[in-house]
């Protein structure tokens, strides 16, 4: 089969592959459309270290083709989608109620991490009873496979931020988890959003999906402005989905004593993150700094899948350009530079 890999830091390729073969649990996914996320370029450019030959990609649906004998709920021809994260879900991490982790820091992040992704003819699920989800009928594959991470990410961001009814959120960067953070502040009932962007694109794209306001960081100190916006008082939920220090930094200035900083964003550089001490309180403002990594399963999939069934967002906005598979190389490198305007490509196998 084909597959698109990182052969070593900084160099990426299509090559040929040894299909894979499902153990008992498993299942082999027949890959239809998959989308490329920019931690895929960080991964490239060493963020978790050397690879060699490693398949990239995380995000794809498709049709299943081969299930594990003990496999359960799926069978050959199910249309479905699996997310980014698939936790061992006998894991002492996942009993604990932590399946991301699945007994070490970021464990059950496996594509294009610790075992080959999804840019391939086909793909490996590992414990595919509790990592796939079947598509409905009324979700295309273009839609569905935004599930795997944007949306569950950001909406993630969202949810680990407690939003309070009718409270007010900063949404720190209007990439594709920062949009998605944005429409589920929105959807867990924010009252007002404040997103933080200069892309004009990305700009439009947050007030579509429920922003109330828009600070445009090339123009002013996005931390002065949420504080002028909100006369002094800060916001209740800020939420970093970039992944880096000064937005980091920028979440602490602006949220209110008792309030909440959610991280969502890849913070794939440098060794440190900086907190500053006087926003802080000193270390005494009872400022919650709370993190998840893409929750995954089928459970959280399928009920993504719901939200899209019955019309509560729209994700395929935020696909700016799309691509063959034997394209990908192309897509990959306009992704890193976000070329073009380029928000997210859909890549059709």
């Amino acid at each position: 089969m084909k597959a698109f890999v990182m052969r070593d830091i900084g160099e990426t390729a299509i090559i040929e592959k040894e299909r894979p073969e499902p153990g008992p649990q498993d299942a082999i996914l027949k890959p239809t459309e998959g989308l490329i996320c920019t931690s895929d370029c960080h991964t490239v450019h060493g963020a978790i270290g050397e690879r060699e030959d490693l398949t990239l990609g995380h995000e794809v649906v498709g049709v299943v083709d081969e299930v594990g004998s003990a496999v359960e709920h799926f069978e050959a021809g199910d249309r479905v989608a699996v997310g980014a994260i698939t936790p061992d879900w006998n894991s002492l991490a996942a009993q604990d109620g932590h399946p991301s982790q699945s007994n070490q820091a970021l464990g059950g992040w496996k594509f294009a991490n610790v075992k080959d992704g999804t840019f391939a003819e086909y793909v490996h699920i590992n414990d595919a009873d509790g990592n796939l989800a079947k598509i409905p009928e009324g979700v295309s594959d273009h839609e569905a496979a935004y599930v795997a991470d944007m949306l569950s990410t950001g909406f993630a961001g969202a949810e680990r931020g407690d939003i309070p009814m009718g409270g007010t959120v900063a949404v720190f960067a209007q990439g594709p988890v920062g949009l998605m953070a944005t429409k589920g502040a929105e959807l867990q009932g924010a009252g007002r959003i404040i997103a933080v962007e200069t892309v004009p694109e990305r700009k439009e794209l947050a007030r579509e999906y429920g922003a109330t306001d828009v600070v445009d960081f090339g123009e002013v100190d996005p931390a002065e402005e949420i504080m002028e916006l909100t006369d002094g008082e800060g916001v209740d939920v800020a939420i970093e989905a970039l992944g880096a220090d000064e937005t980091f930094q920028d979440c602490i200035k602006v949220t209110k004593p008792g309030g909440t900083v959610s991280n969502v964003g890849y913070h794939g550089d440098g060794e440190f993150r900086h907190i500053p001490r006087a926003e802080w309180g000193v270390g005494m403002s009872e400022i919650d700094i709370v993190n998840d990594l893409c929750p995954g399963g089928r459970l959280r999939i399928q009920r993504l899948l719901r939200l899209l069934d019955q019309g509560k967002v729209d994700p395929t906005k935020m696909t700016t350009h799309e691509f063959e598979f034997d394209e990908i190389q192309e897509a990959f490198e306009m992704m890193e530079t976000k070329e073009d305007g380029m928000i997210k490509p859909l890549i059709h196998f």
